[in-house]
């Protein structure tokens, strides 16, 4: 039987070979382009924000009715067995508002509350397969990621942050869109937020144009375990037919140099980071929102960036998200084969590359029975 998702390795593949046919040399017009504060109050939310009526809410529930009754587990669901003949509209249209324009789509009012947790999952993810193809979050194939407190600690440069209740840096993930489902929000703090990675750089280019330019080169990437390496040069930019997509990770970019084979940061890059994160930390160029019980948040992981708050749980109740990865296919330009072929024979070498290094490595340490 075919798989309706991609493992990890596919879908970070997908996501990461990006066009690329050179470097832009103005500030970067497109709907994605905003400013914080032209989307906050006044209504404005509008073209960021929906609530699911009545009647959408008894769709999605009949859905989840057949969805249950054909006994498969999530890796093994079709939009076919979810159908949703009135709201798909909705929902590729809200698709299109984050691959083609502000890059961010909150939708709110699933009625989790009154659903198990089981239920709440299938729910999220056929909602996703009427959007992309869900990825794997991990090399454990997990199709759904649970946000909430494990008790970790974030300064263990192995830990995943969502697993702890830390401050997150402004980063991406690799895949297309990023979905959260919020089940119970914290007692205090977890504030969501998220700014434009093409407004932010497009503020460095005003700035520090050379700064901006070396966001096309590479940086270490520290995949803290993930991928069978400890690390990986990425490009942070791409850029192609008036399209910028950038992925960045503020603390996984300056913790690559923790491993031995790796070379420091260069001042330059300190200074890029130091940079870009204050851009991005801008109250003129963010956006913030509280999650609520059945909000939705869909945002592009190429055209966004998104933070989070330190949190606080109750005693009795930990904030619990769902997270979703979609991988959106799109067909690309003539044009633009050329230079996706390039970008993929870049990133498989390097990670043959760093496989092989760290594979060596690993033998090399390894203790003499």
């Amino acid at each position: 039987m075919l798989r309706a998702y991609r493992s990890v390795t596919e879908q970070s593949l997908h996501y990461f070979i990006r066009p690329h046919l050179g470097m832009p040399q103005r500030p970067i017009q497109s709907l994605a382009a905003w400013r914080g504060e032209d989307l906050r109050g006044g209504g404005r939310e509008a073209q960021w924000v929906a609530t699911l009526s009545a009647t959408q809410i008894e769709e999605i529930e009949a859905a989840l009715a057949l969805a249950r009754a054909t006994g498969k587990p999530l890796s093994a669901l079709s939009a076919q067995d979810f159908p949703l003949p009135t709201l798909k509209a909705s929902l590729l249209q809200w698709l299109r508002n984050v691959q083609q324009g502000l890059g961010v789509q909150v939708i709110r009012g699933l009625p989790v509350t009154r659903w198990s947790l089981a239920d709440c999952e299938r729910v999220f993810f056929c909602l996703g397969l009427h959007l992309g193809v869900p990825g794997a979050q991990n090399r454990f194939e997990e199709l759904l990621g649970h946000v909430r407190d494990e008790g970790l600690s974030y300064d263990d440069p192995t830990v995943r942050g969502y697993r702890t209740t830390a401050q997150l840096s402004y980063h991406c993930d690799a895949a297309d869109v990023v979905g959260l489902l919020c089940l119970r929000p914290a007692q205090s703090g977890g504030r969501s937020r998220f700014v434009s990675s093409v407004t932010v750089w497009n503020e460095l280019f005003q700035q520090r144009p050379d700064l901006a330019r070396r966001l096309f080169e590479p940086v270490l990437l520290d995949t803290r375990g993930d991928g069978g390496l400890n690390f990986f040069p990425i490009a942070p930019c791409r850029y192609s037919q008036g399209v910028l997509r950038t992925f960045y990770h503020a603390d996984y970019f300056r913790t690559a140099e923790r491993h031995p084979e790796a070379p420091s940061l260069t001042a330059q890059e300190r200074e890029l980071f130091d940079r870009y994160d204050a851009i991005a930390s801008r109250p003129d160029l963010y956006l913030e929102m509280d999650f609520a019980p059945g909000d939705i948040q869909l945002l592009s992981n190429h055209t966004l960036l998104h933070a989070r708050g330190a949190y606080v749980d109750a005693a009795d109740s930990k904030r619990h998200l769902l997270r979703l990865w979609l991988s959106v296919p799109q067909r690309p330009s003539l044009a633009a084969l050329p230079s996706l072929l390039q970008e993929s024979v870049r990133l498989l070498g390097a990670l043959l590359a760093g496989r092989i290094r760290d594979r060596k490595r690993r033998v090399a340490t390894r203790p003499m029975v």
